[in-house]
């Protein structure tokens, strides 16, 4: 057996990031990478990773990887033993000349002897040795069994057993403010403590978040709602508390409280798996700032989601109707245009509509440039003019769409066109159109066949 035992000390002002609001749990949390046997002592944690060694190069390799990581996390005394007891006591002595040998350690070091301190003084009992020496009949007798029980177990002579850390399947924190807050903005401060415990769940359960909850209770005694909430939601699954506490940041200061709050809590509403990208030897690998949805979300969060928008894939032949412009903090197009392939109206029974992810007729023809508004061309000899005449070069392309609405179908949402590729002499290459008449529709004139359009340009 071999025990590591490992203590938060006080937080360090120059860390970048705040020590979690449970500090012990979080590091618990943290060290369930090394090893299943963790156990949360009070402030302490412990760990027994002798079954862990050989996945990790050996003993030496092992602490070496986790001493330092650690430091990372969060300042912590560390001490080892083949106890978890015995760890603890070497936490509470200097260890810098060497482990004690355990007969040495002053019997303060042991939790169920401090109860007993002033009585084994008197007696001359100053450490652990001192106490094995005693007759164990008569320690029992004054003392109890707990106390030659905890000292078995310290030395080795009687197994530990302890409740092992499990993660919890929801991530929910409450934390108690140091002094009320008035205003939403300064809930931020306290939120970066929750949000550093969250990112160790987050790696333990090796996920990412994509909705999360932060949620305040007021005080009681004002005439006003008495608790409120705010969610986050992220287009991918993250881990990254440095966009999490920026998007908290702007929501919260579009956010009013109409009472001091007391207390916050967060929780995790929805995770996902999160897959990491491999590490990478060649420099051009490394991603450096920001991605586009983080960017994309944080604007949202600032302007509004109505003032970021996003094009989406609907599914419709008429290139006008090929995309709709919704809320780019909605998540990613593709997700929703799996689940958007039916238009309004469609019901069971009825010819659906084309799924948004095929091709539509004019794939071959689409343009780079398309008119928001189809621009009517003039007409002379039969010849549509945009700048001069124009050469019909390939077409016509029929389309036929909008026929599949519930009821009789309107004219105005049946599509009937000819698309032609034509060049202009000033203008290049064009991407126009003509109508075509529905059936039944009566012509004024020979000539009247159906109006030319501009629809798009190429370049």
């Amino acid at each position: 057996m071999f025990w590591i035992a490992l203590q938060p000390r006080s937080e360090d002002p120059q860390a970048a990031l705040p020590l979690p609001q449970d500090a012990a749990t979080a590091l618990g949390w943290w060290a369930l990478q090394f090893t299943p046997r963790v156990a949360v002592l009070g402030a302490v944690v412990v760990l027994e990773v002798s079954a862990s060694e050989r996945l990790f190069g050996g003993r030496a390799f092992l602490l070496a990887r986790l001493l330092q990581d650690v430091q990372a996390l969060m300042p912590v005394q560390s001490a080892q033993a083949p106890t978890a007891l015995l760890a603890l006591a070497y936490l509470q002595v200097d260890t810098a000349a060497g482990y004690p040998v355990p007969d040495q350690l002053p019997l303060a070091t042991l939790a169920e002897a401090r109860a007993h301190l002033p009585t084994l003084e008197r007696i001359g009992c100053r450490c652990w040795g001192d106490l094995r020496a005693l007759p164990r009949g008569g320690v029992v007798r004054r003392f109890g069994t707990a106390l030659l029980d905890a000292l078995d177990r310290a030395c080795g002579l009687k197994p530990e057993v302890y409740p092992w850390l499990t993660l919890p399947e929801v991530f929910d924190l409450s934390l108690e403010l140091a002094a009320q807050v008035e205003a939403a903005p300064a809930l931020l401060f306290a939120a970066r403590r929750m949000l550093a415990q969250l990112q160790l769940w987050l790696q333990a359960r090796q996920r990412g978040v994509l909705a999360l909850e932060l949620g305040w209770q007021m005080d009681a005694r004002r005439n006003t709602a008495s608790q409120g909430q705010l969610v986050v939601r992220t287009a991918t699954p993250t881990r990254d508390m440095g966009h999490l506490q920026r998007l908290l940041g702007e929501h919260l200061e579009r956010t009013t409280l109409p009472a001091p709050a007391l207390y916050l809590r967060l929780r995790s509403l929805e995770t996902s798996p999160l897959h990491t990208a491999s590490a990478s030897l060649l420099p051009d690998e490394l991603r450096r700032g920001d991605s586009l949805h983080h960017l994309l979300e944080r604007l949202s969060a600032r302007l509004g989601p109505e003032q970021v928008l996003q094009a989406v894939p609907h599914a419709d032949h008429r290139p006008e109707g090929m995309q709709r412009w919704e809320p780019a903090a909605a998540g990613r197009p593709e997700a929703r245009a799996a689940s958007g392939g039916r238009p309004a109206g469609a019901t069971a029974g009825k010819r659906r509509a084309p799924a948004a992810d095929a091709a539509p007729p004019c794939a071959e023809l689409c343009p780079t440039w398309l008119l928001a508004t189809p621009l009517r061309l003039a007409v002379h000899q039969d010849r549509p003019i945009y700048q001069g005449p124009l050469t019909l070069l390939v077409g016509p392309q029929r389309l036929e769409t909008g026929w599949w609405g519930t009821g009789a179908p309107a004219p105005a949402a049946v599509t009937l066109r000819d698309y032609f590729l034509a060049r202009s002499e000033q203008a290049g290459v064009l991407w126009i159109y003509r109508e075509r008449l529905l059936a039944g529709q009566p012509e004024a004139a020979p000539s009247a066949a159906g109006h030319w359009y501009l629809h798009g340009l190429y370049g």
